[in-house]
């Protein structure tokens, strides 16, 4: 059993699958608490489900081109993941914090697409464990992987070359998103490309794609 925030079809608005349609799965528990964080996953609002009662929803959405396993975390329901994709119908796309290494190496096999986040101590508020970041992504480049890194304003050098250094290091594509407030960046066109640039001079494998569900209002 798994506790679940919500369940709906929609497009995936982020990364280089933006556009495909997905059924989502939204898990309830976080191990993080970011400061940009625009999910509701209050587990006194969701529904604790049996994978047998997952599948029968699922059989529903056979037009969607993946599952988007997202949260919250979760990888902290990674027991219950592996039981589910033992029968899914439509390959998983796992979006994850980057940061439970152990329990990623239980399901990697399990899954198809992995989106890893890689968490800036500018934008989180918190501190980052670099090398945790980069024993995930380790892992996680065995499958179609990329990294995904949400910054604003506040970005510095330091950041960039980190997380280039790790995505070069293992050969996973690195995607800058903005920060959104609300439908909107938080930083400027111009901030956009000075930061997507900084970035291609250490490693050329590097996009920005913004939230794109938030521009054309599909959730």
């Amino acid at each position: 059993m798994a506790y679940i925030r919500e369940i709906f079809s929609s497009i995936q608005g982020e990364g280089p699958l933006v556009g495909y349609k997905q059924l989502f799965i939204r898990f309830c528990r976080c191990n993080l608490s970011c400061a940009y964080c625009d999910t509701d996953f209050d587990i006194d609002k969701s529904k604790n489900y049996s994978v047998s009662e997952l599948l029968n929803i699922v059989e529903k959405y056979s037009d969607c081109h993946s599952i988007s396993l997202t949260g919250g975390e979760p990888l902290l329901e990674y027991e219950f993941i592996k039981e589910f994709a033992k029968q899914s119908p439509l390959p998983l796309y796992l979006e994850t914090n980057g940061t439970l290494v152990d329990e990623l190496n239980q399901i990697i096999n399990c899954v198809d697409y992995v989106a890893s986040d890689i968490k800036l101590p500018s934008c989180t508020c918190k501190d980052t464990n670099w090398q945790i970041h980069d024993e995930f992504i380790k892992i996680a480049s065995r499958k179609n992987a990329f990294a995904k890194a949400v910054f604003n304003e506040c970005i510095n050098d330091d950041e960039i070359e980190k997380m280039t250094s790790i995505c070069s290091k293992h050969n996973v594509q690195l995607i800058l998103q903005p920060m959104m407030i609300a439908n909107k960046p938080s930083v400027s066109s111009d901030f956009m490309l000075a930061t997507l640039n900084k970035c291609l001079k250490l490693y050329n494998n590097v996009r920005l794609i913004p939230q794109v569900h938030k521009f054309i209002n599909v959730y």
